[in-house]
């Protein structure tokens, strides 16, 4: 559903031209399209020039994850026998595999090109003997390779403190977001007319209502379509929908604040907060602290694990939730039994009229520009650079 070619993968084709190479780093939120910009890529690339790897998926044992990497590359390297063959323990199927990802070549002898879906899920393998710092380790392993490399994460606050301390061949890369101007485009491929919606179009609805998001964008226009079948377009209910007890919106909110919270320490103190910011935000750390029967120090520990996973944003020492949907749904579903129809209902409107009243000024800009980050000065493929 979205298009074959966006402003991101621009910028991925000129950090990778650059010279020297640069290695983009992509951070984005659960279900954003990091994994769809990586494949297209790939396709775009020619998968004998271009592998793609499902870091989180195989990243089991060090050894295990050696043996899942190169049994499908199509790249060689000499020594590749000899090298596997070293491999007897999980420090030295590390060592392994930041060897082949440094030296592996093309067939014809050119830079391997490898894209790390999840790179930084390699963090668990600290848990073995002699594997206490493996994300440096491989953030130096590939800067200093003449190979290209496209990393993503989940994590953005993670990878912007990561790519901050390490060599300067790595950059963070924005623009995942999905553009009112894409949407309006959406809308026609999926034969959906514009219609007005407390005086704004159903772009612009769509949009205030997903923040951009590309996951929630693709949920809520498959909902239109189906509803459209009975001649209504209505977003603000077929969000509601979403956000049933069995609705995909609904499962892909659950994911994500159970996937964040298990990364992260503290998880019942996490919880209780992300509960209190549910209700009312944003909030200082006092307040927090007040509410949850805690002492400013330990909430102030509990908030930095949040940020740590992005459940949380400061600023100007207020605390908020970092994805307003998943603050919706924390809303919905921090109690002990699942909210009626009519409750999702009334807190759908609530939140439809907040984010419609915040959005009127601006939600009908069209360009496909990213957000505004914090960094060093844009250079011309739309990168901040962290060096």
């Amino acid at each position: 559903m979205i298009p074959a070619v966006t402003p991101l993968d621009a910028r991925l084709a000129d950090a990778l031209a650059a010279t020297p190479p640069r290695i983009p780093v992509v951070p984005g939120w659960c279900g954003s399209g990091r994994t769809d910009a990586l494949l297209r890529l790939q396709s775009r690339l020619g998968a004998d020039r271009c592998q793609y790897v499902d870091v989180e998926r195989v990243a089991t044992t060090p050894e295990r994850f050696f043996e899942a990497l190169v049994a499908p590359t199509p790249f060689r390297m000499p020594g590749h026998s000899e090298l596997g063959a070293k491999v007897t323990s999980p420090r030295a199927g590390f060592d392994a595999v930041l060897v082949f990802l440094a030296g592996a070549q093309t067939a014809d002898g050119l830079p391997a090109t490898f894209l790390l879906d999840e790179a930084f899920e390699l963090r668990t393998f600290e848990s073995f003997p002699g594997l206490r710092d493996t994300i440096p380790e491989l953030l130096a392993a590939v800067a200093d390779s003449p190979n290209r490399f496209v990393l993503t994460t989940r994590f953005a606050t993670r990878a912007r403190r990561l790519v901050r301390s390490a060599p300067g061949r790595l950059v963070i890369v924005e623009g995942l977001g999905v553009s009112p101007a894409v949407i309006t485009g959406l809308l026609a491929s999926e034969g959906l007319a514009e219609h007005e919606t407390d005086g704004l179009s159903t772009t612009a609805v769509v949009h205030a209502l997903t923040q951009g998001h590309a996951g929630y964008v693709r949920e809520l226009l498959t909902a239109l379509s189906q509803m459209a079948r009975d001649g209504i377009v209505d977003p603000v209910g077929a969000f509601a929908s979403l956000l049933s007890r069995r609705g995909r919106l609904s499962a892909s909110c659950r994911f994500c604040y159970e996937l964040r919270l298990h990364r992260a320490r503290g998880y019942g103190a996490l919880k209780a907060i992300l509960d209190v910011l549910a209700q009312e935000q944003p909030l200082t750390l006092t307040a927090i602290a007040k509410r949850l029967g805690r002492t400013p120090g330990s909430t102030k520990d509990y908030l930095s694990w949040l940020e740590d996973v992005d459940l949380v944003q400061v600023h100007n020492k207020r605390y908020s939730f970092g994805d307003p949907v998943l603050r919706l749904w924390v809303k919905l579903n921090g109690r002990s039994t699942a909210p009626t129809e009519d409750e999702i209902a009334r807190e759908v409107q609530r939140y439809a009229a907040e984010m419609l009243t915040s959005a009127t000024p601006t939600v009908a800009a069209a360009e496909d520009e990213p957000a505004a980050v914090v960094g060093e000065p844009r250079r011309n493929w739309g990168i901040i650079e962290i060096d």
